[in-house]
């Protein structure tokens, strides 16, 4: 049996009022900013099924009722009994904080530690919500910015020295001397410990910069420092924000960001999946809470450039996103008019129809279930094959969430 999902819309301030509503052919502009629709079982938004002859529950209920039928041995035994990803569409209109996630050890090590210090898990100030890591993979479906880790350390002396802002020497000075991940941590962590004063100071001695300077090498970059002073002055987030990498990602192209990568979405709209974790510690451009000595402990300093992940064809109709992320795998799939396309499940399933309509018929030939643009169902493990095909006169688009156990 396939589930129809019923998804949670997050209306997070920076959300779009548009991008969601549109994909889900609810109204546009909507009422409040829609920043996120979750689909999984994760504890804060579990989406909802109906199966036949059943009131209404929670995905996380179903897999609770029997995890072998709906997860399958392996992925139970591997995960225990919860879906291990979370599956969402992400549609900034606004930056989000600059943020990272910890690794699987660092998680577990934080969780406990914050239960001994007694701070309740829905509390503001509680940084690690549960117990596990969250690598993450975004996938573009419109033009996407983003910052994601640290430039090479060549090019932001190089940018600094062209912005020539005095104000920053003392900071730099470390950098400088110790061109590595050392003088990073110290740049980075000069700024995150400076007192507010002196730190909106130095803010507002870089953005003037960036107003003036005419180097063509690092307009971008200037322009978005402007752009989210404007949001958040005085915070260093936006000088911190010049040392990460400013990624442009066309449609199709993604980005996978493992434990201690510092980033931030900027603008766009993307399918997004990660491990089902909530653990981020955040570290500027928010009003949230910042824990600056743990989200020091968990950084990863290399710097690099970052290029875009690009799908690898499996076949004439499915192409995937690798990463080394056993929790998930994204790929995407799509049918042709009067095509129909056959897959087996790997454990449970999540489809996304992004684009056309399509429907979903279990090896079984029960119940086919017919996912409109914006629509989503769960796939448990335990149907086997499935057949996909289109629903209406246009090709249909969807995304397929799995788990990355071979």
């Amino acid at each position: 049996m396939v589930d129809l999902l019923d998804c949670t819309v997050m209306p997070y301030a920076w959300g779009s009022r548009t991008a969601i509503a549109e994909l889900t052919g609810s109204t546009s502009p909507s009422s409040t900013p829609e920043a996120e629709l979750w689909m999984g079982a994760h504890p804060m938004a579990p989406s909802r099924v109906t199966r036949s002859g059943d009131a209404a529950c929670s995905l996380e209920q179903v897999i609770a009722a029997n995890a072998e039928r709906e997860l399958g041995s392996h992925v139970t035994s591997s995960f225990g009994p919860r879906l291990p990803f979370l599956l969402k569409v992400l549609a900034a209109d606004q930056p989000l904080s600059l943020q990272a996630h910890p690794n699987a050890a660092q998680a577990k090590a934080g969780f406990a530690d914050e239960d001994r210090r007694g701070i309740p898990r829905d509390h503001a100030t509680r940084s690690y919500k549960d117990q596990s890591h969250k690598p993450e993979l975004l996938c573009a479906l419109v033009p996407v910015d983003a910052l994601c880790g640290f430039r090479r350390i060549a090019d932001t002396l190089l940018m600094f020295d062209e912005l020539g802002v005095r104000e920053l020497e003392p900071v730099l000075a470390g950098l400088r001397t110790s061109p590595d991940a050392q003088g990073l941590r110290a740049v980075f962590g000069s700024l995150m410990t400076m007192p507010s004063h002196e730190g909106s100071r130095i803010v507002r001695a870089v953005v003037t910069a960036c107003e003036s300077t005419r180097s063509p090498a690092f307009a971008r970059e200037h322009a978005w420092a402007r752009k989210l002073d404007a949001l958040y002055p005085g915070d260093v987030g936006v000088v911190s924000a010049l040392l990460l990498n400013l990624v442009h990602l066309e449609p199709g192209e993604a980005l996978y960001l493992d434990a201690g990568n510092l980033h931030a979405y900027l603008s766009g709209v993307g399918v997004e999946i990660m491990a089902s974790s909530d653990n981020v510690l955040r570290g500027g451009l928010t009003k949230k809470h910042v824990d600056v000595p743990e989200l020091l402990r968990v950084l990863d300093f290399t710097d690099g450039p970052v290029a875009p992940l690009r799908a690898q064809a499996i076949d004439a109709h499915e192409r995937v996103w690798k990463t080394p992320a056993r929790e998930f795998q994204l790929s995407a799939i799509q049918v042709a008019p009067n095509e129909a396309v056959t897959r087996d499940a790997r454990g449970p399933e999540i489809l996304l129809c992004t684009e056309g309509a399509a429907a979903i018929v279990p090896g079984d030939d029960s119940r086919e279930i017919v996912l409109d643009r914006g629509r989503s169902a769960f796939v448990p493990a335990s149907t086997g094959r499935y057949t996909v095909r289109t629903a209406g006169p246009a090709r249909a688009s969807l995304y397929r969430a799995a788990v990355n156990l071979t």
